[in-house]
């Protein structure tokens, strides 16, 4: 973004060129609780003076012109202070935006084909008796992004300069001290609540994977996907019952064994 001519008191004021400036003052004028401007092009009494206010209240001046010229120091501090630095890693950055990157725990969020099979199946398993927790479904990529780089940065295995950036997700990785970069990072790892390094690729991630508790007493008859009866007795848990889990195959749903609540569309 840029303006060929100067803008404010005795410029050019190009219509291209007062439009870019008066949606960078808005910028401003907005986040400072300030009425904004119309961004109609025409730079009259009320863009002069919040150029002046500007000049003033951000950047000092106790004479402002009320200009704007093309690579100036206005210009530089107009831009500035519309595109501020992202906001550092740590508790603060966690508290204020990880509800923005929610994990799923719903069926209808797996993706397709997978979804209608895990839907048929827990549809007969609650048929027949037998209580389901989802606990998760679709993991979100951004937050997996973030808890996968906070613990590498944690532990020193990768630069905090060296993360990659995903669009929608302002965080400022490197505090411009190790040190500092590494206890911020830690401070998310500690809030995920993470043991391990977190995986950037995963079945949950593709919506391709489901962890349920499933649990019932007595025997109970659940209906494969061929709609043939299978009676499930002992194990009544999802977790170790082979018969559940041959049910389970017959649907496209496959348990994953060394993974207590997992199941996916592979087995993985």
């Amino acid at each position: 973004m840029a303006i060929a001519a100067s803008v404010g008191t005795g410029g050019a004021n190009d219509l291209a060129d007062v439009i870019v400036v008066q949606h960078l003052l808005n910028a401003w004028l907005t986040a400072t609780g300030q009425e904004a401007l119309p961004t109609a092009g025409t730079c009259g009494p009320r863009t002069i003076a919040a150029i002046k206010g500007f000049q003033s209240r951000v950047m000092g001046r106790t004479a402002p012109d009320g200009r704007i010229d093309p690579g100036g120091q206005t210009w530089a501090a107009l831009t500035a202070a519309a595109n501020p630095p992202a906001p550092l890693s740590g508790a603060a950055w966690w508290h204020a935006n990880q509800a923005r990157f929610p994990n799923s725990a719903a069926l209808a969020d797996l993706a397709p084909p997978f979804r209608d099979k895990a839907k048929a199946f827990v549809q007969a398993m609650r048929d027949a008796g037998a209580s389901v927790t989802l606990s998760a479904t679709l993991r979100n990529r951004t937050r997996a992004h973030l808890m996968h780089y906070c613990w590498r940065i944690a532990k020193g295995d990768v630069a905090p300069g060296a993360v990659p950036a995903l669009p929608g997700c302002a965080i400022r990785w490197d505090h411009g001290d190790t040190a500092r970069s590494k206890r911020g990072a830690q401070e998310m790892v500690d809030l995920f609540a993470i043991a391990y390094q977190p995986s950037l690729t995963s079945r949950h991630i593709e919506g391709r994977a489901v962890d349920m508790t499933i649990g019932w007493t007595g025997t109970i008859t659940v209906r494969d996907a061929t709609g043939a009866p299978r009676p499930l007795a002992a194990p009544r848990s999802g977790e170790s019952n082979a018969d559940l889990h041959r049910i389970g195959k017959s649907y496209g749903v496959f348990k994953l064994l060394s993974d207590p609540p997992h199941w996916s569309d592979d087995g993985h």
